[in-house]
């Protein structure tokens, strides 16, 4: 397994309006993996407002983000874009440990995010195993090995389905647009 590179580059954005132009920036970070691109996260001054959704934490009032992959790069990703926001997320390299959270959680997670392709089981599992639990828990299945038609034929269904790489701004609307519903 190769190492992983990070490249993270960030400027001032240029806009008519300059007493403005001094605070919004352009970032970008860039995630490979050999020469393959992982992950790619752009963002901007557009994405610094959250919407108000139900499933808050009660211990921050924020809602509740379970993040699931077994790459640790990934999971720092997520939480520097979904944070930011004004999201509670917790992270699991471990399918099996998000499961026992899960079940234990109170509140339940707004949102589970996970990755398909893990060591331990795979995200259709880990999907199986939440809705047993909570039948109408939100999922949002992430991959960068498998499309939609690994669950096409399922009895159960991840609410909404991503794939690697991606933007940020497109984790960032469809997590809002799963938690608006």
């Amino acid at each position: 397994m190769g190492n992983f590179h990070l490249v993270i580059a960030s400027w001032p954005l240029r806009t008519g309006d300059r007493s403005r132009s001094a605070r919004a920036w352009h970032l970008v970070l860039y995630l490979a993996r050999g020469n393959r691109r992982v992950f790619t996260a752009v963002a901007d001054e557009g994405m610094s407002e959250s919407k108000a959704n139900d499933g808050k934490n009660g211990a921050t009032g924020k809602p509740l983000l379970y993040v699931v992959d077994d790459e640790p790069m990934l999971l720092e990703l997520a939480s520097v874009i979904l944070e930011p926001l004004g999201y509670a997320v917790k992270t699991f390299r471990d399918p099996d440990s998000a499961i026992k959270s899960f079940n234990a959680a109170n509140p339940a997670p707004a949102l589970v995010i996970t990755d398909y392709s893990m060591h331990a089981m795979n995200g259709m599992d880990l999907l199986r195993a939440c809705r047993k639990v909570r039948p109408k828990q939100k999922i949002l299945l992430i991959s960068g090995t498998v499309g939609e038609e690994i669950f096409r034929n399922s009895p159960l269904k991840p609410d909404r389905f991503l794939t690697k790489p991606y933007h940020a701004k497109q984790l960032v609307e469809m997590v809002q647009s799963l938690l608006e519903k």
